[in-house]
């Protein structure tokens, strides 16, 4: 009969066998006691190696923190690192604060062609004067047709009755000043406010002259609403932005203080509904890159909308079968997108959208503690994500700089 034991060793009860002499004495063979305390042997010497192995090791391994471990990978696999995107790139979600220099757009260009990035659409372009002297220093270079403007809404003040109006007028200078679009920041919709201090939502009516002036001169709009749906849960052990929510506790949006992220969705959705001749692009996939089912379906309902890829890259590298199928179905609806302009970033975005590899670290950990895997889009599907979409609903950009589709 054979039982376990706590060892995992196996226990011979029929190693001891008994006999009996003729004077009926029961007599224990000598190999079977033998057998008994070599199994009581090995079984110290076990227990005592485990002690001395558990008193040897350091303190510091056995209490790492999340940020600390970091582990190297034993896996070995092929890698296709892409320092250069196959084909040239308009990237859509670019920021470059008021005041660049001459020098400083001339280091950016140069980066750019290293990266075959051909042309920046800058969100940041802001309004009135501002909006003028960054066009005019990038018309003052030998890169002109390198850079375009998105204008940007003056939310300092409160939100009157008025707004809407004087904003819309606005607007159409800027426009005709050498803007391509317009940008809305993400401040919008959680903390902008009326003259009352009411929080101002995204389908609020006194904004509707602005986003049908935009209609009207045929210039997209481009929204950042809400943020990912981490930061408006608990920041507890369930959590999957744990580590940047600690390390950045004001990305936290608790529902005490902001309204829920469906809340933020649905408004800006009737938004979207509301101006059918207005087209829309929805930034960081609407933060619906780890729920493309649902984004899908938002897509499919509202025609003037499309969607970019800015700082979702780690949700698009961890579901590559998914994410490949919705690219190939939805390939005229997306547009290239980074958000920090970091040139050592931009390859992983190559290397994600162009290649099948496996494992591949993300740039920044705090967004995402898994590896990435390659979503390998065909050529005709990585043409219309990296430049044909955004000419197509972007007006300003010289399509002479491009290959012919």
């Amino acid at each position: 009969m054979l039982d376990g034991t706590e060892f995992g060793l196996q226990s011979d009860c029929d190693g001891i066998s008994f006999e009996v002499t003729k004077e009926g004495k029961v007599m224990t063979r000598k190999w079977g006691l033998l057998t008994g305390l070599l199994l009581v042997g090995v079984a110290a010497v076990f227990v005592q190696a485990q002690r001395t192995r558990s008193s040897q090791i350091s303190p510091s391994t056995t209490s790492l923190t999340v940020e600390d471990y970091s582990p190297r990978s034993t896996l070995r696999v092929e890698t296709n690192p892409v320092p250069r995107a196959k084909f040239p790139v308009i990237d859509v979600h670019s920021h470059h604060r008021q005041g660049f220099s001459l020098a400083q757009w001339s280091d950016i260009v140069e980066s750019m062609d290293e990266l075959n990035l051909q042309v920046l659409v800058n969100l940041s372009g802001g309004s009135g004067s501002s909006i003028v002297s960054g066009i005019e220093t990038v018309q003052a270079s030998n890169s002109q047709d390198r850079m375009v403007f998105f204008a940007n809404l003056d939310f300092r003040g409160r939100i009157g009755p008025g707004f809407g109006e004087r904003a819309a007028t606005q607007l159409e200078r800027d426009v005709e000043a050498g803007a391509v679009g317009l940008k809305f920041f993400k401040n919008f919709g959680i903390d902008v406010r009326d003259e009352s201090g009411v929080r101002v939502a995204v389908d609020d009516p006194e904004l509707d002259p602005v986003f049908e002036t935009a209609g009207r001169l045929n210039i997209p709009v481009l929204m950042h609403v809400g943020e990912p749906l981490s930061f408006y849960e608990p920041v507890d052990q369930h959590n999957e932005r744990w580590l940047e929510l600690t390390l950045l506790p004001r990305r936290r949006l608790p529902g005490d203080q902001y309204p829920s992220f469906d809340t933020m969705m649905e408004e800006r959705d009737r938004r979207f509904a509301r101006h059918p001749n207005t087209r829309f692009i929805a930034a960081h996939m609407g933060w619906h890159a780890n729920d493309l089912g649902r984004l899908g379906r938002l897509l499919d309902r509202l025609p003037n909308v499309y969607v970019e890829t800015a700082a979702i890259l780690y949700e698009l590298g961890r579901q590559p079968w998914t994410a490949h199928d919705f690219f190939v179905e939805y390939q005229d609806r997306v547009l290239f997108g980074k958000d920090t302009f970091a040139p050592d970033e931009f390859p992983y975005y190559w290397r994600t959208f162009e290649t099948r590899d496996e494992y591949f670290d993300y740039y920044r950990r705090y967004h995402a503690f898994w590896k990435l895997y390659g979503l390998d889009l065909p050529d005709d599907v990585l043409r219309k994500v990296y430049y044909q979409n955004a000419l197509d609903v972007i007006p300003g950009i010289e399509r002479a700089q491009f290959p012919s589709f």
